[in-house]
């Protein structure tokens, strides 16, 4: 198999761009598959017209197409790659659990053994169930936290981007389609970093408002006394925190960001890098709360999550093996040691071809992305489009720059040196005021969008 050769031509035909196994594979998957895809954020229109990579298989940091060409690749998995493709550690206690058998009629040891290793690992919290995606254990906080306060408004913080495929979130995106205006007239939302804006919103719907849902950190860090602020309110005003540790979850530190920045949350939700891959996430929190959805309370029941595959047995070894393997081999610090690195050569080669304004990237080390801004700094999808061109044909596959510790220094010194490659373009299309000439086709889309 051979590595995609590096575009140094500004008059490259189109057809060599083009990757015609994976396209016709994009055709069947869009005959059968609504979207093309099981997640909106792996569509097409998330890639180049016509240079949309179907993946073969992967090892390590990197992935092979089915047209034969292997990329780095960034932002594993939507980030839920974060040891690398089949890392060995995480692939034999699998198998190991795969030959005893995956489910069973009454739960199995494993379920126990899971549960004190992530309880282990996140020592503030108290009891944990576990589930197969984030959108479950997020909303069974809704729910829980609804059920413990009596109350109907979910309050979300409106600057960050997804918190669960079911209505109570998806009715306030503009994908609104099928989701009854009553359902969303109960979340509302409040700014991150802003307390006194939350306290204007919980005293505007006083004894309404069952919880606050965030992720506890984003694309910055929390200003100072935040989190802390966040704590009091809530405790103020009566309702739940609930923490969204799907991201910052193992990749902040391994008890998740409650565990760097010592605020405890309520509630709290993890998936994605807990299974490395595999389908297992986690819903936890204090004993009071999470009791009301078990048999030793004299309380009304809450269904909180009663899932068929959710204890599968080979999905929590996964999980166990990949706690076992961030504490014993310091797998947070590798992960913010590599994205300083990544970081500072795209700084670096952006600004030497005089675009360091334009392609800015932004984040925790261990959980980079970056915007592509037009020649007014405003941010631009045509320009994105252009970007994601010339990393593809340079062999980099970076919808993020979020690292895997399977990266090494070769790998991204060759991403910087593909960076510095798109950004020599990226300057002639700034210079030429218009990127059209260099994107081959329709630019990529938004993932929330009312039209297809």
């Amino acid at each position: 198999m051979s590595e995609v050769g590096v575009d140094t031509e500004e008059t490259r035909e189109t057809e060599e761009f083009l990757l015609p196994r994976s396209r016709a594979a994009n055709e069947r998957l869009h005959a059968m598959i609504p979207g093309g895809a099981h997640t909106y954020a792996k569509g097409d229109d998330q890639y180049p017209e016509n240079l949309a990579p179907v993946i073969s298989h992967g090892h390590g940091a990197h992935v092979w197409d089915i047209d034969g060409n292997r990329y780095v690749e960034y932002g594993s998995g939507l980030r839920s790659v974060s040891l690398g493709h089949a890392h060995p550690r995480v692939i034999e206690a699998v198998r190991r659990e795969i030959d005893r058998g995956s489910n069973f009629v009454r739960p199995s040891i494993v379920e126990v053994e899971a549960a004190e290793r992530f309880l282990a690992t996140v020592p503030t919290a108290e009891m944990v169930k576990f589930a197969k995606n984030g959108s479950d254990v997020t909303t069974a906080a809704v729910r829980l936290a609804r059920a413990v306060t009596g109350r109907p408004r979910v309050a979300i913080c409106g600057d960050h981007p997804f918190f669960s495929t079911d209505d109570w979130f998806i009715g306030t995106t503009p994908m609104s389609a099928g989701i009854p205006a009553a359902t969303t007239e109960l979340t509302v939302s409040f700014p991150y970093g802003d307390l006194a804006a939350t306290e204007e919103l919980l005293t505007r719907h006083r004894d309404e408002v069952a919880c606050l849902i965030l992720e506890p950190a984003g694309h910055s860090e929390p200003p100072p006394g935040y989190l802390v602020g966040l704590r009091e309110l809530a405790d103020r005003h009566g309702c739940v925190l609930i923490f969204d540790e799907m991201i910052t979850g193992f990749r902040w530190s391994e008890a998740g960001a409650q565990g760097l920045y010592g605020v405890v949350p309520d509630l709290s939700t993890f998936g994605k890098a807990l299974g490395n891959g595999f389908a297992v996430s986690a819903l936890a929190g204090r004993r009071e709360l999470m009791e009301r959805g078990g048999l030793r309370h004299a309380g009304d029941r809450v269904f909180l999550l009663s899932t068929t595959h959710g204890a599968e047995t080979h999905s929590l070894a996964a999980a166990m093996a990949v706690q076992t393997t961030y504490v014993e081999e310091g797998v947070t610090a590798r992960l913010h040691a590599l994205g300083e690195r990544l970081a500072a050569g795209v700084r670096d080669a952006a600004a030497g071809m005089g675009v360091g304004d334009h392609l800015v990237v932004r984040g925790r080390a261990s959980n980079l992305v970056y915007a592509t801004l037009d020649e007014n700094g405003q941010p631009s999808q045509q320009y994105r489009t252009l970007f994601l061109r010339r990393l593809l044909a340079g062999g980099v596959l970076a919808p993020s720059f979020v690292v895997s510790s399977a990266l090494d220094d070769a790998d991204i010194d060759h991403t910087v040196d593909v960076v510095a490659q798109a950004c020599a373009v990226y300057r002639k299309a700034l210079d030429a005021g218009d990127p059209t000439p260099w994107l081959a086709g329709r630019p990529v889309k938004p993932v929330f969008r009312r039209l297809a």
